[in-house]
């Protein structure tokens, strides 16, 4: 028997990934970019047995067994496999026994997936000795997971292949590139969502023309404004872009028909809240990003973390401080 475990972070989007051109090699419509958060706070942890005695291959989701015929995890088990190190032998035909687990909310919007596949491939490259870059496996889990495989900022290219070769995570400044950021992450319901990413953004793309207009006109240069914000260590500019796409986001899952429903009336009051906020100092002290979900990710500087936090504790008040990152 041969055991591996691994970890893999959570991250952020700044710039959303919303949106395929090609559904079965999750290949996006439009350049993304996020934060990795720390591991210390929110990660998926995966652990994979290997035993020729194993009868089946079988796989377990935060203690409760799902179904191994699962064509994403299998689409990158296969991948992985290509690319085994030719000294695993018998390896590569042992069953696996596949444990994942997230200590955050499963599919509430927080990045859920994407951190679970990224843990899932980086395992499987520790367990078949895999060497090179593994984001593009990644994304065939999901498509966010390719950025979960760097941390710092990082970049997911789109590609133009229609193979995918080019479509990859790279990293564009790492966590200690701009030490003072922070990150608080607001539980407003860790509930399942109502829509899944999947299906919403499979409806966005076929009925959405905002969707269109932000891929092709919006996005080239919101990417390359962030990465400049982001290179001169510009919290102003960071933060506009960001929460303007957030915002343009969420315009996109209202044009979409029917229309998506992420956030609700919490969520809306946190926005306003930032917006209130950074009137109140003068200055753009918080942003806010909301993916596909409820719960909100503040973005501010290690100054600002106090306060902040301070203050969403006494217009939300609940049994648990906001988790720091």
């Amino acid at each position: 028997m041969k055991t591996v475990t691994g970890i893999a972070p959570v991250n952020i989007a700044v710039v959303k990934y919303w949106g395929k051109r090609d559904e079965d090699l999750i290949l996006p419509i439009n350049d993304s970019l996020s934060c990795t958060l720390s591991t210390d706070f929110m990660c998926a942890k995966t652990t994979i047995m290997a035993s020729p005695t194993f009868p089946t291959h079988r796989f377990w989701l935060n203690g409760k067994e799902s179904d191994f015929n699962n064509e994403r995890l299998n689409n990158c088990l296969t991948e992985i496999r290509k690319r085994a190190n030719p000294k695993c032998g018998d390896l590569l035909n042992w069953k696996l026994h596949i444990c994942s687990e997230n200590n955050f909310p499963t599919a509430a919007g927080l990045a859920s997936s994407a951190a679970g596949y990224a843990a899932l491939v980086s395992t499987l490259s520790a367990l078949y000795n895999v060497e090179g870059d593994i984001s593009a496996i990644a994304r065939r889990g999901s498509g966010s997971a390719c950025r979960s495989i760097y941390g710092g900022f990082v970049r997911w290219n789109k590609g133009a292949k229609p193979g995918g070769e080019d479509s990859i995570a790279c990293q564009i400044a790492s966590a200690s590139h701009w030490p003072e950021m922070r990150v608080l992450i607001l539980v407003v319901s860790d509930d399942q969502k109502k829509y899944s990413s999947t299906s919403g953004m499979k409806q966005s793309v076929l009925t959405s023309e905002l969707l269109k207009h932000r891929a092709e006109k919006i996005v080239p240069g919101r990417v390359d404004e962030i990465i400049k914000a982001i290179k001169l260590k510009n919290f102003e500019a960071f933060a506009k872009i960001t929460m303007q796409d957030s915002n343009q986001f969420h315009a996109i899952c209202l044009d979409t028909y029917p229309p998506c429903f992420y956030m609700n009336d919490v969520s809306r009051m946190i926005i306003e809240l930032v917006h209130a906020y950074n009137d109140y100092q003068g200055a753009t002290k918080v942003a806010y990003t909301f993916d596909a979900g409820p719960n909100a990710c503040l973005y501010l500087l290690q100054n600002d973390v106090d306060e902040v936090a301070s203050l969403i504790n006494d217009i939300f008040p609940s049994n648990t401080n906001p988790k720091k990152h």
